[in-house]
């Protein structure tokens, strides 16, 4: 009776083999989507700042000809957009909020003060007078 079982599970099992993992949900230590987006652009970020940090130089050197500042100009432009320190947005690391995060913290104004309330940040105190 238990071979005839199995032989009818075979083919659901086979079903459950050709299911496209995508639609699977995949849970991450990160919040958000834009949380993950913004962790890719930081490790990009420092893999590339040395080699930005020389081309740049470069670049802003009035010293040099024209034509070294263009080819620098142009090796910058080839780097990922991703590279540039601009695109890393502060976010909080317990919510993803962009706005309102106190830099020192990396929280956004709103957990930062809860957490402040029930003194669980160290050396925070709320204004009393």
């Amino acid at each position: 009776m238990n071979s005839r079982v199995l032989s009818n599970l075979l083919p659901i099992r086979e079903l459950f083999q050709n299911v496209n993992p995508s639609f699977q949900q995949i849970r991450t230590k990160w919040v958000n989507r834009w949380m993950i987006r913004d962790v890719k652009r930081r490790k990009v970020v420092t893999e590339y700042a040395p080699q930005r940090l020389r081309v740049n130089a470069l670049r802003k050197n009035d010293l040099l000809p024209p034509e070294i500042r263009e080819l620098a100009d142009a090796e910058i432009q080839a780097f990922p957009r991703d590279s540039a320190r601009l695109r890393i947005q502060n976010r909080c690391v317990v919510t993803s909020r962009p706005r309102g995060v106190v830099v020192r913290w990396r929280l956004s104004r709103i957990v930062f003060r809860h957490l402040a309330d029930y003194n669980k940040l160290a050396g925070i105190q709320r204004a009393m007078w």
